[in-house]
C-alpha cells in the first residue's frame, strides 16, 4: 500500500516555524505541542520542505524539553504516514524490531531470531539499516548480509517469503519501507544524540499479518517500556513482547533475571518476570562475548553471522541459548504454550535438529 500523499507546503513551513517557537524557548519556558502538530512537523522534515536547520532544532528541541506521549505518537504518525505497507498472507506475522543502532558490546543472536520463528511455524521479520548513530554498531542487515541472505528485498517481496511456508522469514531494510526518513541519515549524523527518531522508528508497522501483527522490541531504561507499549498501541500492532534485553535488544540476559513487559489487544499491560537459571540455560555471560581481536563491523559481522549460523545447525552454546530463550519468550507471549518451560523444549528440540538452518 502506498504511503500518504504530500502535505501543503506553505501549511507545513508556517507549522513548523510556531512549533519551534514553542519548543525551543528554554529549559522553563518551552510548551509542549499537539499530536497533530508533532506529525505535520515530522511530514514537513520528511518531505524536505523545511531547512535542516530547523529540522535539527525541531529534534534536538523536542530531546531537550522531553517528549511528551502526545509527541511521541505524532512523530510517528508522521513517519507512518511515509511508510509503505504490506500485508502478509498469513494470520500472523511477528515484527521483530531490534534497535537500528546495532551492538558494540556482545555478539548477537537476535538477526537469527526470525528463521527459527518461522521453522517453529511462526512468520516473522526483522527490520533494521546499515548504520546509524549514536552507536554505529552492527546490525541486522550486516550480520544477514555475512550469512547469504538477501537484505534488499522490497516489501512486497518480503511479505510474500513470510506468505511462502518453506521461508517464512524476511529481512526487511528501512530504504525498502520508509525511504524518505532512510534520507535522513546524514542529518542523524551531524546531530549525534539520539532523537525521537531513535525511538519511533521501529515501531512503523510494514508488514502486517491478514489478522493480528506483534511486536517483538528490547530496551534498557525501565521508562522506555511504558514509552514503547504506548506508542506499539498507536502503531496498531495487536500485541507487543517488550524484552529488558543486551544492549537493549530483543534477546534477555542468560546471567540473570529480566523483566518483559507485553499487552495484548486491549487488555491491561503485564510484567512477566524471565529467570534464565530456572528454565536450565546458565551462563556467566550476559551474551556471547565479541572474540579477542576481532575489530571493525564488517569483521565482528561476519564471527556474528558464523555463530548464529551454527546455532541454527544445532550447535550449542551461548548463543543458540539466547535464541532458545528469545524464540521461547515468544511461543508463550502469543500463546502456543501454556508455560515458558514447554517453550524453551520446543525450541530446544527444533535447534538440536538443526532444521533451522534451512530457513536461510
Amino acid at each position: 500500500m502506498s504511503a500518504q500523499p504530500p502535505l501543503s507546503v506553505a501549511d507545513s513551513q508556517e507549522v513548523m516555524r510556531s512549533i519551534i517557537q514553542r519548543i525551543a524557548t528554554g529549559p522553563t519556558l518551552s510548551k509542549d505541542i499537539e499530536m497533530e502538530e508533532a506529525r505535520i512537523g515530522m511530514r514537513a522534515i520528511l518531505e524536505g520542505v523545511v531547512d535542516p536547520i530547523q529540522a535539527a532544532v525541531f529534534l534536538i528541541a523536542l530531546r531537550v524539553k522531553r517528549e511528551t506521549d502526545e509527541e511521541n505518537c505524532g512523530i510517528l504518525s508522521g513517519i507512518q504516514d511515509v511508510t509503505e505497507t504490506a500485508t502478509a498472507e498469513v494470520d500472523d506475522v511477528v515484527d521483530i524490531a531490534d534497535p537500528y543502532n546495532g551492538y558494540n558490546r556482545t555478539l548477537p543472536a537476535a538477526p537469527f531470531l526470525a528463521p527459527l520463528l518461522a521453522e517453529l511455524g511462526i512468520p516473522a521479520f526483522s527490520q533494521g539499516l546499515e548504520i546509524v548513530p549514536p552507536k554505529f554498531g552492527f546490525t541486522h542487515r550486516q550480520i544477514l548480509r555475512e550469512a547469504g541472505v538477501n537484505v534488499d528485498l522490497s516489501i512486497e517481496q518480503a511479505a510474500a517469503q513470510l506468505s511462502n511456508p518453506t521461508v517464512g522469514w524476511a529481512y526487511l531494510d528501512q530504504s525498502q519501507s520508509c525511504p524518505l526518513l532512510h534520507k535522513l541519515i546524514p542529518l542523524r549524523n551531524q546531530l549525534i544524540k539520539r532523537t525521537v527518531i531513535t525511538t519511533a522508528e521501529t515501531l512503523t508497522h510494514p508488514i502486517r499479518g491478514s489478522k493480528k501483527t506483534h511486536l517483538v522490541t528490547g530496551y534498557v531504561h525501565k521508562p522506555y517500556a511504558r514509552i514503547y507499549a504506548m506508542m506499539a498501541r498507536h502503531a496498531g500492532f495487536n500485541s507487543a513482547l517488550l524484552v529488558r534485553g543486551v544492549e537493549g535488544g530483543v534477546t534477555a540476559s542468560l546471567r540473570q533475571g529480566s523483566t518483559t513487559y507485553q499487552f495484548i489487544e486491549e487488555r491491561p499491560g503485564l510484567a512477566v518476570e524471565v529467570d534464565p537459571g530456572a528454565l536450565g540455560i546458565q551462563h556467566d555471560l550476559r551474551a556471547q562475548a565479541i572474540p579477542v581481536g576481532a575489530e571493525g563491523n564488517l569483521e565482528i559481522s561476519k564471527r556474528a553471522a558464523e555463530v548464529g549460523i551454527a546455532a541454527l545447525q544445532g550447535e550449542q552454546g551461548i548463543t543458540s541459548d539466547a535464541l532458545l530463550l528469545g524464540a521461547s519468550l515468544v511461543l508463550h507471549h502469543l500463546g502456543r504454550c501454556d508455560s515458558l518451560e514447554r517453550g524453551v523444549e520446543e525450541v530446544r528440540d527444533t535447534l538440536s535438529s538443526g532444521r533451522a538452518a534451512g530457513r536461510l
